[in-house]
Parts: C-alpha cells; sequence; structure tokens
C-alpha cells in the first residue's frame, strides 16, 4: 500500500453557514495503480487531490504516505515531501514560456542539484520514452496542447515521483491530443509502473484507469473497477452507471 486515506472531513466555513466538501472519506492507494475521481461539480475531487498533494489541510483524518501521516507534519516537511515523491500535471500545462522543452522537464532535477550530465541522460531517456525527442528545442508557443501536455508528463516523470497527480489533464485538448495523453499516461503505468491519481469530468478518460471513485455531496458514491474489461467495455460500464445516476 503506497497511500491509505482515512476518514478525511474538509469543509470551508463562511460567516453565514459551514459548507462540507468532503465527508468521512477512505480508500487505498497500491503502487502501480491508476485511479480516476470522478463526481458532478463541486463534489470534492480537486478538494481531495489537494489535500493528498499536502497543499491544503484536511479537518480531520489522516492521510497515510509510506507510513508517515501528511496531515500531522509541518510546511517545511510538505514542501519536501511534494518535491521528492510527488508529480504534477496540470490541466494549463504550467510550462514556462521562456525556457525550450528540454530545459523545462530539466527543472525539477536541477532544483535538486542533479549533475548536469546525469540530468541530460535523464531527460533523453524519459523523451524517448514518451516519443517527443524532436520535442527538445522546442518552445512552448511552438507545441501544440497535446505536446505542451506529453513535455508536461515527461517534467513529472524525470525525478522519479512515487505518485503522479493530474488535475483534468485533457480538459484543454481535443479529442484526438486527449487519445494520445491517455494512451501516454497508460503506457507509463504499464510499463513503467507509474502510479497515477487523476482528476476527471470525462468518461473517456477516465475508461484508460484500472478503478474509478465517484464522489457525490462529499461522499465516496461508487467504486467501479475495470477487472478484465478492456476499455471500451469499462467505457461502456462507467457510462451505464453514470446514466443510471441520472435518470433517478
Amino acid at each position: 500500500m503506497l497511500i491509505k486515506v482515512n476518514n478525511i472531513n474538509k469543509s470551508y466555513k463562511s460567516k453565514f453557514k459551514t459548507l462540507d466538501i468532503l465527508k468521512n472519506i477512505s480508500f487505498e492507494i497500491n503502487k502501480s495503480d491508476f485511479i480516476a475521481l470522478m463526481g458532478p461539480s463541486g463534489s470534492g475531487k480537486s478538494t481531495l487531490l489537494n489535500l493528498i498533494s499536502g497543499l491544503d489541510k484536511a479537518d480531520s483524518g489522516n492521510i497515510f504516505f509510506s507510513n508517515t501521516d501528511i496531515c500531522q507534519v509541518n510546511s517545511k516537511e510538505l514542501a519536501k515531501f511534494r518535491r521528492d515523491y510527488l508529480g504534477f500535471i496540470f490541466q494549463e500545462y504550467n510550462l514556462i514560456d521562456t525556457l525550450t522543452s528540454n530545459e523545462n522537464i530539466a527543472l525539477a532535477l536541477t532544483m535538486k542539484k542533479h549533475p548536469a550530465n546525469e540530468i541530460q541522460e535523464k531527460i533523453m531517456e524519459i523523451m524517448s520514452k514518451l516519443n517527443i525527442s524532436s520535442l527538445s528545442d522546442k518552445f512552448p508557443y511552438q507545441l501544440s496542447g497535446g505536446e505542451k501536455q506529453r513535455v508536461a508528463c515527461a517534467r513529472a516523470l524525470i525525478k522519479s515521483p512515487k505518485l503522479i497527480l493530474a488535475d483534468e489533464p485533457t480538459g484543454a485538448l481535443d479529442s484526438k491530443s486527449a487519445n494520445e495523453l491517455m494512451e501516454c499516461f497508460n503506457e507509463i503505468n504499464e510499463k513503467m509502473g507509474a502510479t497515477i491519481l487523476l482528476v476527471t469530468h470525462d468518461v473517456f478518460t477516465a475508461s484508460y484507469c484500472n478503478k474509478v471513485l465517484f464522489l457525490e455531496n462529499g461522499l465516496i458514491k461508487n467504486i467501479w473497477e475495470k477487472g478484465n474489461l478492456n476499455r471500451d467495455e469499462f467505457f461502456n460500464k462507467i457510462l451505464s452507471e453514470i446514466n443510471k445516476k441520472r435518470s433517478v
């Protein structure tokens, strides 16, 4: 087991009311899991992702990462935890416009003061695996949305994180680029053993995962597992289950 989320609660208080976002959330993430968090807007998906990354604090409960409860550590330790163990992929790519793809990917290792020759070896290896070697010297403005997101994937992978967190990674992509990105995710999960937790509204995106946690009103209402289904069959299963909810 890589992560154990145990009875997590999160609310936001205003002058007039308290809004409960997450209620007694519990689940586990094992090494090489590929999990999607789904649910309607406001169901708590991104909040849960932020809690697991240590970017936000739970009101109560525990999040154990390799036996360390990150809910109990200070901000300095959380920053080290994010730097050493997590890789992030965002909807808006978050690439630095004045750096080439090579330099954007290198940034995480440069900040950790890895030797320059070691950094370049790692970059060449990861770009080759993701079939983006030809993008090495290009700046973000020269890349398509799909290419930017694959560079962002390489940046997340370069430091060999224990967990990759992706918030709506296909949200800004056209269908072709989204398909290419999810094939890339599938490859890094299957061939590199990467553990991935992503937030998505999209059934197509979720169908690439091995498990879907469906959140509603701050609760995990359903868990759907791919099992022996192929991607098309899992897509149809997820879609059918969501349509059942809409018809109630």
